[in-house]
């Protein structure tokens, strides 16, 4: 009798180290699909990343405001101090488009700056897109920036934002100012790059780096 029992708890120590075993296989293979994954995730980003960068424009450049806000001074301040050749009117038409290779748009409305400039919204999305139409017709690229942050957003300067991301190249966008993600479906919606910054001091490195040569 003592032999049958040593022989059985021999066969149950066997049958209890397979199973330990097997469990132990499974959890390293958990712990090796897990990386994959991951991998997976920052190649798609680096993808991305590189679709975007291949995005370079040129100059001479044509800076206009959409919505007569003061951002627009601000872009003017910030082209300046990277040195590109460019020339601002803030009422530009196709008229005024020359032998400019890139049009900056510097998105945001205000009622004030509407009022000074002589024009109501509707005239100013009319005039925007007449000038977005012969930049098109030109083979001109168009940059869309919207900086001014949460304060730039809401139903007036919503109404330039969309036309504007239709029809740009490429947009470089404060991120505080999407925080519903509007723009973010804009850009997919057209298949444009958007790159986020986090303020508006950002704004020179970007600009730097999508007219870099």
């Amino acid at each position: 009798m003592k032999k049958y029992l040593k022989i059985l708890l021999a066969f149950a120590l066997v049958i209890g180290l397979t199973a330990c075993g097997n469990s132990n296989n499974a959890t390293t293979e958990e712990k090796t699909e897990a990386p994959a994954t991951e991998n997976v995730e920052e190649a798609t980003t680096n993808e991305e990343t590189e679709a975007v960068a291949e995005v370079t424009f040129e100059e001479p450049i044509l800076l206009t405001s959409v919505g007569q806000s003061a951002d627009v001074e601000m872009v003017k301040s910030i082209v300046d101090r990277v040195g590109l050749d460019y020339t601002a009117n803030n009422l530009a038409t196709s008229a005024d488009l020359g032998e400019a290779k890139t049009l900056i748009l510097a998105i945001g409305g205000s009622s004030k700056g509407l009022g000074a400039a002589g024009i109501d919204a509707d005239g100013e999305l009319k005039r925007v897109q007449e000038l977005i139409d012969a930049a098109k017709a030109n083979d001109v690229k168009v940059l869309a920036l919207h900086i001014g942050g949460e304060a730039r957003r809401g139903e007036l300067s919503d109404k330039f934002i969309k036309p504007s991301f239709e029809a740009a190249d490429y947009a470089i966008v404060v991120k505080g100012g999407d925080t519903d993600e509007f723009m973010k479906g804009l850009a997919a919606d057209n298949g444009i790059g958007l790159e986020y910054i986090e303020s508006i001091t950002d704004t020179t490195t970007a600009i730097e780096n999508a007219f870099a040569k």
